[in-house]
Protein backbone atom coordinates (compact mmCIF):
# COMPACT_ATOMS: atom_id res chain seq x y z
CA UNK A 1 0.00 0.00 0.00
CA UNK A 2 2.74 2.36 0.87
CA UNK A 3 4.52 1.61 -2.53
CA UNK A 4 0.90 2.31 -4.39
CA UNK A 5 0.71 5.62 -2.77
CA UNK A 6 4.42 6.66 -3.45
CA UNK A 7 3.99 5.99 -6.98
CA UNK A 8 0.15 8.08 -6.92
CA UNK A 9 2.37 10.64 -5.18
CA UNK A 10 4.76 10.90 -7.89
CA UNK A 11 2.49 10.43 -11.09
CA UNK A 12 0.60 13.10 -9.69
CA UNK A 13 3.84 16.01 -8.78
CA UNK A 14 5.22 15.25 -12.52
CA UNK A 15 1.26 15.57 -13.73
CA UNK A 16 1.16 18.86 -12.25
CA UNK A 17 4.62 19.49 -13.53
CA UNK A 18 3.41 18.77 -17.18
CA UNK A 19 0.18 20.81 -16.55
CA UNK A 20 2.61 23.64 -15.89
CA UNK A 21 4.49 23.62 -18.83
CA UNK A 22 1.97 24.17 -20.73
CA UNK A 23 0.57 27.30 -19.22
CA UNK A 24 1.36 30.40 -21.20
CA UNK A 25 3.19 32.22 -18.80
CA UNK A 26 5.21 29.22 -17.88
CA UNK A 27 6.22 29.34 -21.26
CA UNK A 28 7.17 32.75 -21.52
CA UNK A 29 9.65 32.50 -18.73
CA UNK A 30 12.54 32.64 -20.75
CA UNK A 31 11.53 35.66 -22.70
CA UNK A 32 14.37 38.22 -21.39
CA UNK A 33 17.16 35.50 -21.52
CA UNK A 34 16.53 34.43 -25.28
CA UNK A 35 17.14 36.84 -27.92
CA UNK A 36 14.25 38.32 -30.05
CA UNK A 37 15.06 37.90 -33.73
CA UNK A 38 13.02 41.33 -35.57
CA UNK A 39 11.98 40.19 -38.92
CA UNK A 40 12.56 42.66 -41.50
CA UNK A 41 9.95 43.48 -43.67
CA UNK A 42 9.63 43.37 -47.12
CA UNK A 43 8.39 46.70 -47.39
CA UNK A 44 10.55 49.45 -47.64
CA UNK A 45 8.52 51.92 -45.10
CA UNK A 46 8.32 49.25 -42.87
CA UNK A 47 11.80 48.66 -42.65
CA UNK A 48 13.04 51.70 -41.78
CA UNK A 49 10.27 52.33 -39.46
CA UNK A 50 10.63 48.99 -37.74
CA UNK A 51 14.35 48.92 -37.22
CA UNK A 52 13.99 52.41 -35.73
CA UNK A 53 10.78 51.80 -33.53
CA UNK A 54 12.63 48.85 -31.89
CA UNK A 55 16.23 50.70 -31.36
CA UNK A 56 13.91 53.41 -29.38
CA UNK A 57 11.57 51.20 -27.68
CA UNK A 58 12.48 47.42 -26.98
CA UNK A 59 14.44 46.76 -23.82
CA UNK A 60 13.13 43.96 -22.30
CA UNK A 61 15.55 41.54 -24.09
CA UNK A 62 18.19 41.73 -26.22
CA UNK A 63 17.19 41.73 -29.77
CA UNK A 64 18.50 41.41 -33.64
CA UNK A 65 17.98 42.35 -36.72
CA UNK A 66 17.12 39.41 -39.47
CA UNK A 67 15.95 38.58 -43.28
CA UNK A 68 12.61 37.01 -44.00
CA UNK A 69 14.90 33.96 -45.51
CA UNK A 70 16.79 33.79 -41.96
CA UNK A 71 13.12 33.31 -40.18
CA UNK A 72 12.14 30.71 -42.25
CA UNK A 73 15.17 28.95 -41.59
CA UNK A 74 14.88 29.60 -37.69
CA UNK A 75 11.43 29.77 -37.32
CA UNK A 76 11.46 25.79 -36.17
CA UNK A 77 13.68 26.84 -32.82
CA UNK A 78 12.59 27.35 -29.30
CA UNK A 79 15.87 29.42 -28.58
CA UNK A 80 14.57 32.71 -30.52
CA UNK A 81 11.85 34.52 -30.35
CA UNK A 82 10.57 36.15 -33.60
CA UNK A 83 9.19 39.95 -33.89
CA UNK A 84 7.42 39.55 -37.80
CA UNK A 85 4.71 41.89 -39.56
CA UNK A 86 2.56 38.62 -41.11
CA UNK A 87 -0.06 39.25 -43.07
CA UNK A 88 -3.06 36.66 -41.46
CA UNK A 89 -6.16 36.00 -43.10
CA UNK A 90 -9.14 34.77 -40.89
CA UNK A 91 -11.52 31.37 -41.77
CA UNK A 92 -13.57 32.36 -44.80
CA UNK A 93 -11.18 35.51 -46.29
CA UNK A 94 -10.27 34.93 -49.75
CA UNK A 95 -7.17 36.94 -49.12
CA UNK A 96 -5.47 38.05 -45.61
CA UNK A 97 -7.17 41.17 -44.74
CA UNK A 98 -4.53 42.62 -41.90
CA UNK A 99 -0.96 42.75 -41.29
CA UNK A 100 -0.35 42.56 -37.68
CA UNK A 101 2.77 42.89 -35.46
CA UNK A 102 3.47 39.42 -33.76
CA UNK A 103 5.59 38.06 -31.11
CA UNK A 104 6.28 34.14 -31.70
CA UNK A 105 8.21 31.66 -29.65
CA UNK A 106 9.77 29.76 -32.57
CA UNK A 107 7.01 28.28 -34.51
CA UNK A 108 4.52 26.85 -32.48
CA UNK A 109 3.49 29.72 -29.61
CA UNK A 110 2.15 33.10 -30.72
CA UNK A 111 2.46 35.26 -27.51
CA UNK A 112 0.34 38.28 -29.12
CA UNK A 113 -0.38 39.58 -32.22
CA UNK A 114 -1.45 42.99 -32.51
CA UNK A 115 -2.94 44.84 -35.71
CA UNK A 116 -0.95 47.25 -37.91
CA UNK A 117 -2.29 47.98 -40.73
CA UNK A 118 -4.57 47.04 -43.87
CA UNK A 119 -3.47 44.40 -46.16
CA UNK A 120 -4.49 45.31 -49.35
CA UNK A 121 -3.90 49.03 -48.98
CA UNK A 122 -1.93 51.19 -46.71
CA UNK A 123 -2.78 54.73 -45.51
CA UNK A 124 0.55 55.23 -44.10
CA UNK A 125 -0.75 56.04 -40.34
CA UNK A 126 0.34 52.34 -39.40
CA UNK A 127 4.07 54.42 -39.29
CA UNK A 128 2.52 57.07 -36.81
CA UNK A 129 1.46 54.05 -34.60
CA UNK A 130 4.14 51.40 -34.99
CA UNK A 131 6.20 52.28 -32.00
CA UNK A 132 2.86 52.43 -29.78
CA UNK A 133 2.26 49.00 -31.01
CA UNK A 134 6.28 47.36 -30.69
CA UNK A 135 5.77 48.87 -27.34
CA UNK A 136 2.41 47.23 -26.51
CA UNK A 137 4.01 44.05 -27.54
CA UNK A 138 6.23 44.19 -25.12
CA UNK A 139 4.22 45.44 -22.06
CA UNK A 140 1.74 42.74 -22.30
CA UNK A 141 4.71 39.94 -23.00
CA UNK A 142 6.78 41.32 -19.71
CA UNK A 143 2.69 41.26 -18.07
CA UNK A 144 2.10 37.72 -19.18
CA UNK A 145 5.25 36.18 -17.80
CA UNK A 146 4.17 37.67 -13.81
CA UNK A 147 -0.05 36.63 -14.30
CA UNK A 148 -1.49 33.81 -16.28
CA UNK A 149 -4.96 35.64 -16.29
CA UNK A 150 -3.01 38.29 -18.50
CA UNK A 151 -1.55 35.70 -20.58
CA UNK A 152 -4.73 34.63 -21.54
CA UNK A 153 -6.57 37.63 -22.10
CA UNK A 154 -4.52 40.11 -23.37
CA UNK A 155 -7.36 42.81 -24.50
CA UNK A 156 -8.93 42.22 -20.30
CA UNK A 157 -5.40 43.75 -20.07
CA UNK A 158 -4.97 46.43 -21.72
CA UNK A 159 -8.18 47.73 -21.55
CA UNK A 160 -7.49 47.79 -17.51
CA UNK A 161 -5.68 50.88 -18.23
CA UNK A 162 -8.62 52.81 -19.38
CA UNK A 163 -11.18 51.28 -16.73
CA UNK A 164 -8.37 52.60 -14.21
CA UNK A 165 -7.30 56.02 -15.58
CA UNK A 166 -10.00 56.67 -18.57
CA UNK A 167 -12.12 59.28 -16.78
CA UNK A 168 -8.46 61.36 -16.73
CA UNK A 169 -8.03 61.59 -20.07
CA UNK A 170 -8.56 63.98 -23.19
CA UNK A 171 -10.17 61.44 -26.56
CA UNK A 172 -9.04 62.44 -29.68
CA UNK A 173 -10.90 60.16 -31.89
CA UNK A 174 -10.77 60.82 -35.93
CA UNK A 175 -13.99 60.70 -37.56
CA UNK A 176 -13.01 58.10 -40.02
CA UNK A 177 -12.14 56.05 -36.73
CA UNK A 178 -15.54 55.71 -36.40
CA UNK A 179 -18.37 53.25 -38.15
CA UNK A 180 -20.03 54.94 -40.47
CA UNK A 181 -23.02 52.91 -39.46
CA UNK A 182 -22.92 55.14 -36.08
CA UNK A 183 -24.78 58.37 -36.71
CA UNK A 184 -23.33 62.11 -35.78
CA UNK A 185 -26.28 62.54 -33.63
CA UNK A 186 -25.57 59.31 -31.75
CA UNK A 187 -21.84 59.84 -31.60
CA UNK A 188 -22.46 63.14 -29.64
CA UNK A 189 -24.43 61.96 -26.81
CA UNK A 190 -21.27 59.86 -25.83
CA UNK A 191 -19.22 63.07 -26.21
CA UNK A 192 -17.85 65.42 -23.25
CA UNK A 193 -15.86 68.57 -22.59
CA UNK A 194 -12.27 66.09 -23.16
CA UNK A 195 -14.22 64.09 -26.01
CA UNK A 196 -13.25 65.32 -29.30
CA UNK A 197 -14.02 63.74 -32.99
CA UNK A 198 -11.44 65.31 -35.14
CA UNK A 199 -10.22 63.81 -38.55
CA UNK A 200 -7.58 61.17 -38.78
CA UNK A 201 -4.89 63.32 -40.21
CA UNK A 202 -5.15 65.92 -37.01
CA UNK A 203 -5.41 63.08 -34.77
CA UNK A 204 -2.36 61.67 -36.37
CA UNK A 205 -0.50 64.97 -35.89
CA UNK A 206 -1.93 65.20 -32.37
CA UNK A 207 -0.44 61.77 -31.55
CA UNK A 208 2.99 63.07 -32.88
CA UNK A 209 2.73 66.19 -30.61
CA UNK A 210 2.52 63.90 -27.53
CA UNK A 211 0.73 65.34 -25.16
CA UNK A 212 0.37 64.59 -22.24
CA UNK A 213 -3.02 62.68 -20.74
CA UNK A 214 -4.43 62.31 -23.95
CA UNK A 215 -5.76 58.95 -25.81
CA UNK A 216 -5.51 59.11 -29.69
CA UNK A 217 -7.27 56.48 -31.88
CA UNK A 218 -6.50 54.37 -34.43
CA UNK A 219 -8.65 51.51 -36.25
CA UNK A 220 -7.43 48.47 -38.49
CA UNK A 221 -9.89 47.12 -41.12
CA UNK A 222 -9.24 45.44 -44.58
CA UNK A 223 -10.07 48.37 -47.27
CA UNK A 224 -12.05 45.77 -49.01
CA UNK A 225 -13.58 43.58 -46.65
CA UNK A 226 -16.06 40.60 -46.81
CA UNK A 227 -18.34 38.71 -44.29
CA UNK A 228 -15.72 36.86 -42.67
CA UNK A 229 -13.29 40.41 -41.72
CA UNK A 230 -12.66 41.91 -38.51
CA UNK A 231 -12.19 45.46 -37.56
CA UNK A 232 -10.13 46.59 -34.85
CA UNK A 233 -10.16 49.84 -32.66
CA UNK A 234 -7.41 51.25 -30.32
CA UNK A 235 -6.74 53.98 -28.00
CA UNK A 236 -3.15 54.96 -27.55
CA UNK A 237 -2.01 57.37 -25.01
CA UNK A 238 0.09 59.80 -26.94
CA UNK A 239 2.62 60.69 -24.58
CA UNK A 240 3.52 57.04 -22.84
CA UNK A 241 2.99 55.12 -26.32
CA UNK A 242 0.54 53.07 -24.03
CA UNK A 243 -2.23 51.16 -25.21
CA UNK A 244 -5.43 52.30 -23.13
CA UNK A 245 -8.06 50.25 -25.10
CA UNK A 246 -8.93 47.80 -28.21
CA UNK A 247 -11.75 45.80 -28.89
CA UNK A 248 -12.76 43.76 -32.32
CA UNK A 249 -15.54 43.08 -34.15
CA UNK A 250 -16.51 40.80 -37.30
CA UNK A 251 -17.76 43.73 -40.39
CA UNK A 252 -21.45 43.48 -41.11
CA UNK A 253 -23.43 45.75 -42.88
CA UNK A 254 -25.14 46.97 -39.81
CA UNK A 255 -21.70 47.96 -38.00
CA UNK A 256 -18.99 48.63 -40.74
CA UNK A 257 -15.28 48.81 -39.61
CA UNK A 258 -14.48 51.66 -36.81
CA UNK A 259 -15.53 52.12 -33.43
CA UNK A 260 -19.18 51.22 -32.67
CA UNK A 261 -21.89 52.72 -30.73
CA UNK A 262 -20.84 50.05 -28.16
CA UNK A 263 -17.38 51.10 -27.73
CA UNK A 264 -18.17 54.58 -27.22
CA UNK A 265 -20.56 53.61 -24.52
CA UNK A 266 -18.16 51.61 -22.84
CA UNK A 267 -15.81 54.24 -22.96
CA UNK A 268 -18.21 56.83 -21.87
CA UNK A 269 -19.48 54.99 -19.02
CA UNK A 270 -15.95 55.00 -17.18
CA UNK A 271 -15.34 58.82 -17.40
Amino acid sequence: MLIILTLCLIASIVAMAQGRVETRSYILGDFQDKVTKVVIPEDVFLQSALKQEVVNIWSASAFEFCTQQEFEALKGSQDYYFLTIQAFKFKGEQEPGILFLSLLKGEKHEVISLPLAPADDSSGRELVYLGAIVKAVQDYTLAAMESEKTAYIPEKWFNANYAKWGRMMTIQMAREDVSVTVKDSELEKYLDADFYITDADTADAIFSDAPVNTLVSYCVAPVDPSAASYSYQMLFKADSLELYYISRHRIKPRQMAGFLSSDLKWLAGRR
